[in-house]
């Protein structure tokens, strides 16, 4: 996984309130130029890789450079909760533990599902109150729906803006840049 997913001591540390940050964003084009172009990091984006990101948003999350990318872009957007809960889920399901799994969700539970959570998830009523039923007595599951609205809610939104955002589209020219070289 990317270093940008919270692990497991991040979430146990979780803040019930997080402010945003104070200082203004500079130009996302500019800032990804000086980040990335001629520098060992360029080296890592292979060209062929970095265009199959733009075949769908599970081509762009099993790649974990096209994770970090995606996970960037939405942090400058300042619209990351929904990649945060996607990832929170997957590392979620690995847990073994029943006493890990029932603090686990609860804290997920109380930092994306309930109410006016600081990362609060766009979901319905009804799944909000399936899933705080399911917290009672969490099993590796309890988020499967939240997870597939989720997932649905970035294809259909997050995912275009990123193929169209001078984030990605600098990053392919800077990989084909590195083709010509």
């Amino acid at each position: 996984m990317p270093s940008l997913l919270p692990g497991a001591n991040e979430l146990d540390n979780m803040s019930k309130e997080e402010s945003p940050p104070q200082t203004q964003r500079k130009d996302l084009k500019w800032r990804f130029h000086c980040k990335f172009a001629k520098t060992p990091m360029t080296d890592k984006f292979k060209p062929s890789e970095t265009l199959l990101w733009s075949q769908s948003l599970e081509s762009l999350l099993k790649s974990k450079n096209g994770m970090a990318t995606f996970q960037s872009f939405l942090k400058s957007e300042f619209s990351d909760e929904n990649i945060e809960f996607w990832l929170i889920c997957e590392e979620y399901k690995k847990i073994k533990s029943t006493s890990r799994l029932s603090s686990r969700a609860k804290k997920i539970f109380e930092r994306y599902i309930q109410a006016e959570a600081p990362k609060e998830i766009n979901i319905d009523h009804k799944t909000r109150e399936e899933i705080k039923q399911n917290v009672q007595t969490p099993t590796r599951w309890c988020f499967d729906e939240a997870q597939r609205i989720v997932f649905g809610l970035m294809e259909k939104d997050s995912y275009p803006r990123f193929l169209r955002s001078d984030l990605y589209r600098t990053l392919l020219e800077s990989v084909s840049d590195m083709i010509k070289v």
